[in-house]
């Protein structure tokens, strides 16, 4: 049986998925959607009768700035009915920050992280210290923040985590990424050599080490920091041995309501 002809497990709380850093939630075009964050996973949740969510967040803003949007996005949506968070990324920190922080505890059942560095990624120091002076003065022609890269440091994230305590009462779970150089393709090589070297396997941004978090973490083999979100993987596709994520996404949650 194909993955996707079995119907994802149906909750009673509505999913939200939270996207990473320079994200969005649907591109359009002449009024119809092009692309997706989160490519198959939001319909195929919501084919299993699951309410699914996806904020549009600010892309580069830092994590609190997120945190507060994707709070009153929660009000505004759901108002005090619970939910379940999945956040890639980026995402998973906001979600963290809006349970510790922003009262948002007795609204949350639980949190799933895909691919978030919680401690960090070495790569955003590495970017910081040679990349900025090129991308700072494009940041601000456009008028975006360029807080979120200063998150997603080790150093940061090592206070953050200082200061942003899991809460009890929510459930918390991790999806990790490994994937090894044969199957990255080459715009994951600078990074992937540099995190790698610094911290161990990862997904060609974010270690596992950095990624793992909860209760409990499950790691995907052969899926770089996109391939976690059903983003294809070129080289795997072109082989024939690329496999829809989506239905991973039902798996996860099977353990939810549990």
């Amino acid at each position: 049986m194909n993955a996707l002809e079995q119907d994802a497990p149906q909750i009673r709380a509505p999913i939200v998925l939270l996207h990473g850093l320079c994200g969005f939630d649907q591109i359009f075009a002449c009024r119809r959607p092009v692309a997706e964050y989160f490519p198959g996973i939001r319909s195929y949740l919501t084919a299993g009768g699951n309410r699914v969510l996806v904020p549009r967040l600010s892309p580069t803003a830092g994590i609190s700035t997120r945190a507060a949007e994707l709070r009153a996005y929660l009000r505004r949506e759901v108002g005090n009915q619970p939910v379940h968070l999945i956040g890639h990324s980026l995402g998973g920190l906001d979600a963290r920050y809006m349970i510790s922080k922003l009262g948002a505890d007795d609204r949350v059942l639980s949190l799933t992280t895909v691919g978030t560095p919680h401690r960090g990624t070495s790569f955003a120091d590495w970017g910081l210290d040679r990349l900025a002076r090129f991308f700072r003065p494009l940041l601000r022609k456009a008028g975006l923040p360029e807080d979120a890269f200063h998150d997603l440091t080790v150093d940061s994230c090592r206070r953050f985590n200082e200061d942003v305590p899991d809460v009890p009462g929510v459930r918390y779970f991790a999806v990790a990424g490994v994937c090894a150089k044969p199957w990255l393709g080459a715009e994951w090589w600078l990074p992937a050599r540099i995190v790698g070297k610094a911290e161990g396997p990862n997904d060609g941004v974010v270690s596992l080490a950095s990624a793992t978090w909860g209760e409990r973490t499950d790691v995907w083999h052969a899926a770089d920091h996109l391939n976690l979100v059903n983003w294809p993987n070129r080289k795997a596709k072109k082989r024939g041995l690329w496999r829809d994520r989506a239905a991973d996404y039902g798996r996860l949650l099977s353990r939810l309501e549990s």
